[in-house]
Formats: structure tokens, sequence, C-alpha cells
């Protein structure tokens, strides 16, 4: 299998779209959860996220839609069909990057 040319640059794509694959989100929250679970590895910042996010749509990987919650309106995201595809993809491809990266320093080897 080939990957992309840079893998790394769409992690951040594919984490988000990893954590819509779990549930509905709205933007500050996806900014907390990937904060947290990282161990405040990956900090986005509300210019990276929107932005992304808004790729992500015109792409047809996520949908919006507003919901009113405490009161407050707020703009939530859901993958969609083609953001599941998309997502699978590129986990695929970042396994194999992975693994060939851990091969190449003498980590595990490749199987592909």
């Amino acid at each position: 299998m080939t990957v992309s040319k840079n893998p790394v640059s769409g992690n951040t794509s594919m984490l988000i779209l990893k954590l819509l694959s779990e549930k509905d989100m709205y933007g500050y929250e996806m900014i907390d959860t990937l904060s947290k679970r990282s161990n405040n590895v990956f900090e986005l910042k509300v210019g990276t996220l929107y932005p992304l996010l808004h790729s992500l749509v015109k792409g047809g990987y996520l949908k919006g839609y507003d919901k009113e919650v405490n009161g407050k309106l707020r703009k939530y995201y859901q993958i969609t069909p083609s953001g599941w595809k998309y997502l699978d993809r590129m986990i695929k491809e970042w396994h194999t990057y992975a693994s060939v990266v851990n091969m190449m320093i003498g980590g595990v080897s490749f199987e592909g």
C-alpha cells in the first residue's frame, strides 16, 4: 500500500474524524476532548480547528447542524458515510506509515 506524501499533516483531520465517529460534537468539545485524551500533546487552537472543520464539511466528510443546549445555540458536527470511508482509509495509511517508520528506526517490521 502506498501512502499520501505527508500523512503526518493529515493526522489532525484523522483525529477529528475519529472523535466524531464516536459522537457528534461542537468545536470546543473537540478541542477539550482531544487535549484530554492526548495528555495535552494535541492542543488545537480555534483558528486551526474551524478551517479544518469547514474543509471537511466542504469535502463531504462532515455535516454541521445547530442545536440548542442550555439556552446556547451550538454548531455540532457529524461524520458522514463518506467521512467514515475517508477515516478508514486514513487510519490504514497511518498504520502503514507508522509501521515503515518503526522498521526504518529498528522497531516493528513492516507487513504489507
